[in-house]
């Protein structure tokens, strides 16, 4: 049955991973997000379900254990912050080569390099656009909430396993820290390999009998040919997942003048920065992406005739605003407002700097 908890947005993956029948979770710890691992360790989900928690070596470890777990067909995770998730890219550009599902966490610390521990929202680029090489993307998902980074847990496996691809959440480290009330799932059981016949049957190594075929995973194509089809495939299923799979939270939008945008911890500071400006008399509404890949370009689009001015606001450098810039197609002006090296704006400091960047 469902549970309410007062939890850590870290804490609260680990206890949803459990509960959405996760089989293995392999990971490193890194601060901010080590309460992932130490959460399973505390709550000993071998013991119950029979879900496996093991503390790699490394990152690189850790996400090549991913794709051997996903290639039997199991539901497979890791979590890690901005550095581990750098050397995990390899094995991501191989898991998405391979078309294997699973899911990684990153809740992001400032960088660049060993940076701080403090939150930041700067590894946006790595997440959407590649990370690693290759042309290929991650399915990525940024909750703005404790509850969020519940539900995208399950979320996140269902849409990894429905396109065969990775799935990713993205959390700034004010989310993997802060605790807010919860409602956790029902306990789903894993699936049995019965089960898993079913749903991966026609791909994951499950053991070829009489009759059962014989299945080979890799990403290595080393005829152009073969290769270019692979990848024109890979290309339909992207665009597949960009009609489908788009998700996105719009606050006054309807009338506003000025659009912020922002995702995570930033959408919601924004959401106060909204209230105040409507006091001020400014027509500011907020759009909130959900789903970082695929991008809400065509919201983006729609409302861009009708604004006299987009902010991007990010903890970042400028990241985000590339692809809100690439949205609008110089319909209206597009600024940025980014704090860096775990500093956060409060409400007041976005309504500054949206009066000062658009002189109003």
């Amino acid at each position: 049955m469902a549970e309410k908890l007062l939890k850590k947005g870290n804490e609260v993956i680990a206890l949803a991973a459990i509960r959405c029948g996760c089989d293995g979770y392999f990971g490193y710890p890194i601060t901010p997000q080590s309460e992932v691992m130490e959460t399973l360790m505390e709550e000993k989900p071998w013991e119950t379900t029979g879900m496996v928690v093991l503390q790699a070596e490394s990152e690189t470890s850790s996400i090549n254990m991913l794709y051997g777990g996903a290639s039997c067909g199991k539901k497979v995770m890791t979590s890690s912050s901005s550095p581990g998730l750098s050397l995990m890219c390899e094995g991501l550009s191989y898991l998405a080569g391979a078309e294997l599902p699973c899911l990684v966490v990153n809740v992001v610390r400032g960088g660049p390099g060993l940076g701080t521990i403090q939150p930041a929202q700067s590894d946006y680029f790595q997440a959407t656009k590649g990370g690693g090489h290759g042309d290929y993307h991650l399915i990525v998902l940024a909750p703005s909430s404790v509850q969020e980074m519940n539900d995208f847990v399950d979320l996140g496996f269902a849409l990894a396993f429905k396109y065969r691809n990775p799935a990713m959440i993205l959390a700034d480290g004010i989310v993997g820290q802060m605790m807010e009330k919860v409602e956790l799932a029902p306990q789903k059981p894993r699936w049995t390999d019965a089960e898993i016949q079913q749903i991966a049957g026609d791909w994951a190594t499950t053991g070829k009998t009489a009759d059962r075929p014989m299945h080979i995973i890799t990403s290595l194509a080393l005829d152009a040919a073969v290769a270019e089809r692979f990848n024109e495939k890979l290309i339909e299923k992207y665009n597949e997942i960009r009609t489908k799979e788009v998700r996105f939270e719009t606050t006054r939008c309807d009338d506003a003048d000025y659009l912020l945008v922002a995702y995570g911890a930033m959408a919601r500071i924004c959401q106060e920065t909204v209230d105040m400006a409507r006091t001020a008399g400014l027509k500011v509404g907020l759009l909130r992406p959900i789903t970082l890949f695929p991008y809400p370009t065509t919201e983006l689009q729609r409302l861009a005739p009708q604004l006299k001015g987009v902010l991007s606001v990010e903890l970042s450098a400028g990241q985000m605003v590339e692809d809100v810039r690439l949205a609008v197609e110089g319909r209206t002006p597009v600024k940025h407002y980014g704090r860096l090296g775990g500093m956060v704006p409060d409400p007041g400091q976005v309504l500054d700097a949206l009066k000062q960047l658009f002189s109003l």
